[in-house]
């Protein structure tokens, strides 16, 4: 049986970066490294000419960083998935790029292993962190002015959805699986990706991940259960 190949593309402004990862993801036989580029405005160029299924995106570069480069790629028809390369976890940067619509990110120093599955689940249209860290990220990171005024906003937001499409978007945002929700809820896998999609449609937002960070903005995840 052929294994559908993941197309890559590597954005880092530094090689010793890019080739360290092009060594490590060299070795897994259905992920294909198409294109390298050494800055933000170089990874817009690429994209266009190599339709990458997946971008690993690093945030600190030159010229364009990876944050704008990020927003730009994912506000575009047909957008590939960004995984965002960081050194450090707790960072307002990597928040920032999650909300512009990457599906998560990674560490410089993650293992090789790890890298290698968090591209195969954003190319399944998996994110690749898990709630705790999302609520970790956004506890170490969120200005303390203006949370009520977001809060609200989500709730708001999340007040658009059915019954049914509500009780999907908190399982999201505790990071379930389809499978999982599907038992927790049931319905079938089939029907809890259209919910999913539904969600997605009506909140005009990008992937799980955003459906994961409205439920955490509005405070569903933290034992409130109303959404106004």
């Amino acid at each position: 049986m052929t294994t559908t190949r993941i197309t890559l593309l590597l954005v880092d402004d530094d090689p010793l970066v890019r080739a360290g990862l092009t060594f490590m993801l060299g070795g897994a036989e259905d992920i294909e490294i198409i294109g390298e580029a050494a800055d933000g405005a170089q990874a817009l160029d690429a994209v266009r000419e190599l339709r990458p299924d997946v971008v690993l995106m690093d945030i600190r570069m030159p010229v364009l960083d990876g944050l704008s480069a990020t927003e730009r790629l994912r506000a575009a028809p047909d957008a590939p998935e960004v995984v965002v390369l960081t050194t450090f976890h707790a960072d307002e940067q990597v928040l920032r790029a999650l909300r512009a619509g990457a599906a998560g990110f990674v560490l410089k120093d993650t293992p090789p292993a790890e890298i290698v599955a968090a591209v195969r689940r954003v190319a399944a249209g998996d994110p690749v962190l898990s709630p705790a860290v999302t609520q970790q990220l956004i506890t170490h990171v969120a200005a303390p002015g203006g949370t009520e005024d977001r809060k609200g906003r989500a709730q708001q937001r999340l007040g658009q959805l059915a019954e049914r499409e509500r009780e999907v978007a908190l399982a999201v945002g505790r990071g379930c699986s389809n499978a999982e929700i599907a038992a927790e809820l049931y319905m079938s896998v089939p029907t809890v990706k259209t919910h999913v999609s539904r969600i997605l449609a009506k909140l005009d937002l990008n992937n799980r991940v955003q459906i994961a960070l409205l439920a955490h903005d509005a405070g569903l995840l933290d034992g409130a259960d109303d959404v106004g």
